[in-house]
């Protein structure tokens, strides 16, 4: 089975769903990571083209750790929009990349460019099969793929209201892989210190994780919800092929 995880921004993936990939990969299914952004907004000391790519040499390297691929939609932070343009250019990616899975951020979280990728993503995901949407050189897919949401930030909708997962994946035995692919992306740690006072990047996860996880019995936890509206296939493909860690 082929996984396409796809969020906005370098470290959004690690931190909300690699240790499921870890899992995932584990089992031998063929796992693609992607960011809708480059990241380039994210330093007070680069420019936006260095920071651009600092963050996605960052992100291949954490890739790297699983054995999985990465790829870069390459919208700059902030100006990711469910426009026509941008919407062909999502499609484009994930014709390319052809996967049975989609995972992608949810459609309500913090920051706009997570909400913008979750919406570009579902519809690109519902037209990927159609030969007169026009995109590029990648050939249509045969089918739309299943699509699944990470949480939100620490699981809550923007008015601060608990999300509670459809599922959540017992990640306790791959924490560590996880942390190490988090830790790759060493300039966001820094970032995050200047500009949002945060030095616990990794800590955050892990706590994080621990939250989710106190929830259905676990150390640690990663919660998904599947997509299920019209046209979108319904079979719970993650869930059986992660039958041993899910709990519903």
């Amino acid at each position: 089975m082929k996984i396409l995880a796809i969020h906005a921004h370098p470290d959004d993936v690690e931190f909300l769903c690699s240790g499921a990939l870890a899992l995932l990969k584990n089992q031998g299914h063929d796992i693609a990571i992607a960011t809708v952004s480059n990241g380039d907004k994210g330093s007070l000391e680069t420019s936006n083209e260095e920071t651009a790519r600092i963050r996605k040499i960052e992100a291949k390297n954490a890739a790297d750790v699983i054995g999985a691929s990465y790829g870069c939609v390459d919208f700059n932070d902030y100006e990711i929009f469910d426009d026509d343009a941008s919407r062909r250019r999502v499609t484009e990616f994930i014709r390319a990349v052809n996967p049975d899975v989609i995972i992608t951020a949810p459609p309500q979280d913090y920051h706009a460019d997570h909400e913008a990728c979750s919406h570009l993503v579902r519809h690109a995901a519902f037209i990927v099969g159609a030969p007169n949407y026009k995109t590029g050189d990648a050939p249509v897919m045969k089918a739309v793929p299943t699509l699944y949401y990470t949480d939100p930030s620490e699981g809550k909708d923007i008015f601060g209201s608990s999300i509670r997962p459809d599922f959540c994946v017992d990640v306790s035995s791959v924490i560590e892989t996880k942390k190490t692919m988090l830790e790759r992306h060493a300039s966001q740690r820094e970032w995050l210190r200047a500009y949002h006072g945060m030095d616990h990047y990794v800590h955050s996860m892990l706590e994080w994780n621990q939250k989710r996880g106190l929830d259905f019995g676990y150390e640690y936890g990663e919660g998904f919800r599947m997509h299920k509206g019209h046209g979108y296939p319904q079979a719970p493909v993650l869930e059986d092929a992660l039958s041993d860690y899910v709990k519903r």
